[in-house]
């Protein structure tokens, strides 16, 4: 049995295979001497150790065969593919193309474009946004070589669409010519990379998909687990890519649950051909947050105008209340903490003398609960406020 390190397993050298072997064959026949030269049984031992060799050999290779570090290429290969990676990422020329089509529209990855020459295969899904133009999408070249691709000469469309939907394309910029072709041992780190990835739809793995929406903020993604199923809540970017993300990152679709509350429910069609999928998601509500601030000074020897209070601390909570994730509460800790440091530099914290705050949301006065220092908003809002929400007085 061959011996497996950190590096997998590797071959059993040939004295060990050879005590081995005539370790058995003594234990058949005791007395047995197999190794005095020019002997019948010193040939017959020697040529049976080699055929022990490709043996063990091929057992090192069908071990090794189980890690995409160590598998051969026909292997790697074929995990690859299970993974989602394809070889030559990085290598084999590229372009950027832009799709104008039928607004929800998935375009999949692996579809094929072509410039009447080559091919190109879209690596990342992309569904149509509302407008009916995607961002610039990265395909790869299904063949390693390099080549040029000047502008707007992407425009064959190799893999086929329903009738009913509307799909044009082009590149309107230069492609990348290839680079020398991967190698095998880049592209076994590539798939053991790929398989360290989080899996499909976890929260987090939601999360992250929807963080690569241009203009989703990433305080405003919740994923919110509620007695029907899942709530996903996210604030910006546009409709049709965040339920493109919520439909390529998540197993079940189904468990998607609308608003409760404040939120808005938007339900986006995604026509993945030929089947067309409604994805439900919650955009946040804004909540108008406003702060009465009355603070004072036991330091008389140092005298600080009002007026820089009032300058240091306004944008410190604008920062604070605007970096609330949504469906947090508003700490009344951390609202001392962000005036203390706000004006650390001319008033010790240890002089300051009073320190009160009035919190209201949407013109409302709200307080904590008894007993606690956190003042609550709607689960499916979000805080904002600006510099002429904050009143800084001293009193």
């Amino acid at each position: 049995m061959p011996t497996i390190t950190t590096a997998g397993a590797i071959p059993t050298p040939l004295a060990d295979l050879n005590a081995q072997l005539i370790a058995v064959a003594t234990g058949i026949a005791p007395g047995l001497t197999a190794n005095l030269p020019g002997t019948l049984i010193e040939d017959v031992a020697s040529t049976d150790t080699g055929a022990l060799s490709i043996q063990d050999q091929a057992a090192v290779d069908l071990l090794n065969g189980i890690s995409p570090l160590t598998a051969n290429p026909s292997i790697v290969i074929q995990l690859g593919e299970v993974y989602g990676v394809q070889q030559g990422i990085g290598s084999n020329t590229s372009v950027y193309v832009t799709f104008t089509g039928t607004p929800g529209f998935l375009v999949n990855q692996g579809f094929l474009v072509g410039d009447g020459t080559y091919q190109y295969s879209v690596q990342d899904s992309t569904p149509i946004p509302s407008g009916g133009v995607t961002a610039p999408v990265y395909c790869l070249a299904t063949t390693a070589g390099t080549w040029a691709v000047p502008v707007n000469t992407v425009t064959s469309r190799v893999s086929s669409v329903p009738s009913t939907i509307a799909l044009t394309f082009t590149n309107a910029s230069t492609g990348v010519p290839g680079a020398a072709a991967q190698t095998i041992q880049d592209y076994q780190a590539q798939v053991i990379q790929a398989g360290l990835s989080t899996a499909q739809g976890t929260p987090q793995f939601v999360k992250t998909q929807l963080q690569q929406v241009s203009g989703v903020q990433a305080r405003l993604i919740s994923f919110r687990q509620t007695g029907g199923g899942w709530q996903a809540i996210v604030g910006g970017g546009d409709p049709y890519s965040v339920a493109g993300a919520l439909y390529l990152s998540m197993p079940d679709i189904n468990i998607l649950q609308p608003a409760a509350t404040d939120g808005t429910t938007e339900t986006v069609a995604i026509y993945d051909f030929p089947d067309t999928y409604n994805v439900t998601f919650v955009v946040p509500a804004l909540q108008t947050v406003g702060l009465g601030i009355t603070w004072n000074t036991i330091a008389t020897a140092n005298f600080v105008a009002p007026a820089i209070v009032t300058a240091a601390v306004q944008p410190a909570m604008v920062a604070y209340i605007n970096s609330i994730t949504v469906g947090q509460s508003i700490s009344l800790l951390q609202l001392q903490d962000a005036f203390i440091t706000a004006v650390s530099s001319f008033i010790p914290e240890s002089d300051i003398s009073k320190l009160q705050f009035v919190v209201t949301i949407n013109g409302t006065i709200v307080s904590p609960a008894t007993g606690s220092v956190l003042i609550a908003g709607d689960p499916e809002s979000y805080f904002f406020t600006a510099t002429a929400d904050i009143a800084v007085n001293q009193g």
